[in-house]
């Protein structure tokens, strides 16, 4: 499967606390962080929900 890059930019404390849960379960804790994980429709969901917090890269 494809493998796609998240980094969270903006940061998380004025986010509602469902936004946290998600970058939580997404792997990101702090600003500047970068995961990578499966290009899956359970993760890509996620990223939705926090778009505005997070920037998307396909993974080298």
């Amino acid at each position: 499967m494809a493998k796609i890059a998240i980094t969270q930019i903006k940061s998380r404390i004025n986010a509602p606390a469902v936004q946290k849960r998600t970058l939580d379960a997404l792997g990101l804790h702090k600003m500047n962080r970068t995961v990578v994980l499966e290009d899956t429709p359970s993760i890509l969901g996620m990223v939705k929900k926090v778009s505005h917090l997070v920037k998307v890269e396909p993974a080298n």
